[in-house]
């Protein structure tokens, strides 16, 4: 019979390999937010806040966000790693805000509506949506 005690040696290892992968993906997470708000100048975590003030879950599915299972617009789901947005813009910062502030100036008669984006608040959300990958 193997005791407690060789048990928790035998576990050890793996338990300590667990918390590493654990504090690196913590970090990680730091890093693709920070790298987020370099690319926009905006905040990832106040662009989640006007994602939902904008009721953009209602069109789209968008990780990290609660309630967002739209069907209308595609999922947003890895848009930062995408070559183009809005089918036709080269996946920039620079067109990733001017789509969210204005996608019908971009595209006439695009499913997505112009809802009085900011241009400050356009930067926030595309922080956000930056940390999609």
């Amino acid at each position: 019979m193997v005791s407690d005690r060789t048990k928790w040696k035998a576990a050890t290892p793996l338990l300590a390999a667990a918390l590493l992968l654990t504090i690196a993906g913590l970090a990680g997470c730091t890093n693709v937010e920070e790298e987020a708000a370099r690319l926009t100048g905006g905040d990832p975590g106040q662009g989640a806040v006007l994602i939902r003030k904008y009721g953009c879950a209602a069109c789209h599915t968008i990780p990290g966000i609660q309630g967002a299972r739209g069907m209308v617009g595609p999922p947003l789901n890895g848009i930062a790693s995408r070559t183009y947005l809005g089918g036709q813009l080269p996946n920039s910062a620079d067109n990733m805000m001017r789509w969210i502030e204005n996608p019908q100036g971009i595209e006439r008669g695009t499913a997505m509506p112009n809802l009085g984006v900011s241009n400050t608040e356009a930067r926030h959300i595309a922080a956000y949506l930056y940390t999609l990958r």
